[in-house]
Order: structure tokens, then C-alpha cells, then sequence
């Protein structure tokens, strides 16, 4: 007989055997695959983006629904609990641009390492839940893979989304849901990379921009999205932490434009000083020899095709509207979305379990006594940059006091 059978050994699930086995109950964790934290280890490019270091109430601002009922977690469990816990179970931590927050090593498995030390107590079975057993409206145990009963009195849910189904993350939680009785919300990817209409991403691919702005625009011309940073070129569109995050405000069958500034920083003014220093420094080569300075080397050739400018056109020669016309080309280099990818490209799942059916200060169902749930199952989601692993964390943590 155990106090908690927790449903997935991931950030959510950790967390909360660990807090649940901090506070003297007997912990049972189920994990489907032979390993913990598989979706944790390739996170963040396998450094793991263990959360973000901004203060605790700006973190409302970067999720992008339900963020309300994310309240209780936040304040309860909050960035700093976790980079202090992290830190004293053995992982220390550095904060980087953004200030999204990395362990020291830049490896996940150290995170991962440092969750199996806090939910050390709890004990481990390697093998899929079936069933949660509910009787009138109550808790009473589970049924694992080769129809073994373990009676507990309460159930944590933390199997994860739909994202990364390599790592497990096939949608069981739902599934528990829906039979308990809760209404699960439509399923998308959501920080997925977005496909374009043009072929010069694929002329481009792999290429990673830093320092970069972007605009999202609907069809009537509406800014839905704009933000700062890092993009990458994909075989069939974009990808990178800002347009990873603008694809959560895109919606199905709708037709966007993405323009990019390859130079933020410079104003129309400053930049056209550049472009006429790098001119001068460069009047008697062809113009495709006088960007070197000024643009990836991969990016040359499509900017040329782009802005109109011959590209053995010497420099000494070029008019004054083709300048205008490539500076225009720079700070707005526009590209047509035709959608996004698959979730199983997705870093997270957009929908899941109802958040009105959950009780925000302690993650307990409302409809059956000892059921929770945690992290990416709920319906709650953010934008990149460590946001979505601290609701994990923080929900975990919530469930993981069981309230019973």
C-alpha cells in the first residue's frame, strides 16, 4: 500500500516523489521506459534549459494559456526553490542570455542526476500503467502492464504530452483523464518550426542567425508576434527560440508573413552609413565580393538574388535605388508560412487536461479525490526559455504535497 503512485518519471513526476518522499509518504513512481527523464536528457540541444532566472512574476508574461492558474505553482515553487534544489543535490548552475538557466556542465544528465538524488526514497517499477483504479469517486490503486494491482490512495499524473513520442510522450495521461471523467482540450504542437513557401530557407539550411528581430504578420497586416533573438534555417522553413515561440500565436489554416531584421540594431540611417563605408571599401570588386562584412557568407548569394542587384555589377556602379532596395531587403527580409510542423517536432503540446477541472493550489482533480496531475498534461503552456520546465517543476512540486 502506497501513498502515491506517481505516472511518469520526468521533471513533473520526480519532482513530485520527491517532495511527496520529503514529507514522509511512501512513493511508488511508474516510468515506461528503462531509463528516467528520457524527454529531460535531449532538451535544450541536451544541456537542458532547466528554467529561466527572470523574477518569479514576469513569468505569467511568457505563458502563453491559462497562465492564471498557474498562480499557486509559481509563487509555491518558485524559479529560485528550484535553482537552489538543483544546485544543493550536487548540480551547479550558470545563467546565460536571456537569462535562461543551464547546469555548469552543459549537460542534461546532470539534471536528471540531481532529480534521482531528491526522489531518491521513492521506490521505481520499470513498467507501463494501465489503469488507475477508481471507486466512487475515489482513488484505490493502479494496474501496471502485466495486470498487477498496487493500491495507493492517491495517483499522480505526469506522463508528459504528445511531443517527442520517442521518449514516451504517447499521450497516456489523456487517455487516464478522459476516463476519470475530465474533458481534455484539443491537442496541437505548439514551439514547433514553421514552414515557408519560398526555396531559399533550404539555400540557407543550417544556418543560424543571432541578434536578429522578427515580425509575424497575419493576413490583414496585423504584428501578432514580435520578438529578439536566434533563428535557424531548416530544410523546409525556420526554426530557432523565437520563431519556436511565435508559433504559438499562429492558428491552423490562417496565411502569415514572417519579416526578419538582419540588423536590429542598426536604424535605415546607420545602416545605409554601412553599407556605403563597406561600398567604398570594396568600389572596385563586384558587389557579390562587397558583402562579406556585412552578412553570413551563406546568406550572400540569396540576399543578391533577392535584392535585384547583378551580382557582378561593380560596386562603383550600383544607383542609389538598388542601395535602397537592398537595404530594404535587410530590415525586412519577408518569407510566406504555410504552417507549421508535426508534433512530433513540437518541443511541447498545446491542450491537454482542463484546467477548470483541476484545483490550481494543489493540482488535485476536482471530479475524482486523489488524482493530480502535473506539467505537460495540463493544459498550461509557455514560450521557450526555460518557462515550460519551471511549470513542471512547480506543478510537480504542488501535486507532490498531497493535499490528502
Amino acid at each position: 500500500m502506497y501513498d502515491a503512485v506517481i505516472i511518469g518519471g520526468g521533471a513533473a513526476g520526480l519532482m513530485a516523489a520527491g517532495t511527496a518522499c520529503k514529507n514522509n509518504k511512501k512513493v511508488l513512481v511508474a516510468e515506461k521506459n528503462s531509463i528516467l527523464g528520457k524527454k529531460l536528457l535531449i532538451t535544450g540541444k541536451g544541456r537542458c534549459n532547466v528554467t529561466n532566472s527572470a523574477d518569479i512574476s514576469e513569468f505569467f508574461d511568457f505563458v502563453v494559456r491559462n497562465r492564471n492558474f498557474m498562480y499557486s505553482a509559481f509563487y509555491t515553487f518558485t524559479n529560485e526553490d528550484l535553482m537552489k534544489l538543483i544546485s544543493e543535490m550536487g548540480t551547479p548552475l550558470k545563467i546565460e542570455r536571456g537569462n535562461r538557466v543551464f547546469p555548469v556542465s552543459d549537460r542534461s544528465a546532470d539534471i536528471v542526476s540531481a532529480l534521482k538524488k531528491y526522489s531518491r526514497n521513492a521506490d521505481f517499477v520499470y513498467k507501463k500503467v494501465k489503469e488507475i483504479l477508481i471507486e466512487n469517486g475515489e482513488v484505490k490503486g493502479v494496474k501496471l502492464e502485466d495486470d498487477s494491482v498496487i493500491e495507493c490512495e492517491n495517483v499522480i499524473v505526469a506522463t508528459g504530452g504528445l511531443s517527442y513520442p520517442k521518449t514516451g510522450s504517447t499521450g497516456d495521461g489523456y487517455r487516464f483523464a478522459k476516463k476519470a471523467g475530465h474533458t481534455v482540450t484539443e491537442l496541437k504542437p505548439s514551439l514547433v518550426p514553421l514552414n515557408v513557401k519560398e526555396k531559399y530557407p533550404a539555400e540557407m539550411q543550417g544556418l543560424s542567425l543571432k541578434n536578429i528581430g522578427i515580425k509575424i504578420l497575419n493576413k490583414s497586416g496585423k504584428i501578432i508576434y514580435d520578438d529578439f533573438g536566434e533563428m535557424l534555417f531548416t530544410h523546409f522553413g525556420v526554426s530557432g527560440p523565437v520563431i519556436l515561440s511565435g508559433s504559438a500565436h499562429l492558428k491552423d489554416n490562417e496565411n502569415y508573413t514572417l519579416c526578419i531584421d538582419l540588423k536590429p540594431a542598426l536604424s535605415f540611417e546607420k545602416l545605409e552609413k554601412r553599407i556605403l563605408s563597406d561600398f567604398e571599401k570594396y568600389i572596385n570588386k563586384d558587389f557579390q565580393n562587397s558583402l562579406n562584412d556585412l552578412l553570413p557568407k551563406k546568406m550572400i548569394p540569396v540576399i543578391i538574388e533577392r535584392c535585384g542587384i547583378p551580382a557582378e555589377k561593380k560596386v562603383n556602379v550600383i544607383t542609389k535605388e538598388e542601395r535602397k532596395a537592398l537595404l530594404e531587403l535587410i530590415k525586412n527580409f519577408t518569407l510566406s508560412i504555410t504552417g507549421k510542423g508535426d508534433i512530433s517536432e513540437a518541443i511541447i503540446t498545446e491542450g491537454g487536461v482542463n484546467v477548470k477541472e483541476i484545483n490550481p493550489s494543489t493540482m488535485e482533480s476536482k471530479l475524482v479525490k486523489g488524482l493530480y496531475f502535473a506539467g505537460e498534461v495540463l493544459d498550461v503552456n509557455a514560450y521557450t526559455g526555460g518557462f515550460n520546465l519551471q511549470i513542471a517543476f512547480s506543478t510537480g512540486y504542488l501535486a507532490g504535497m498531497l493535499s490528502k
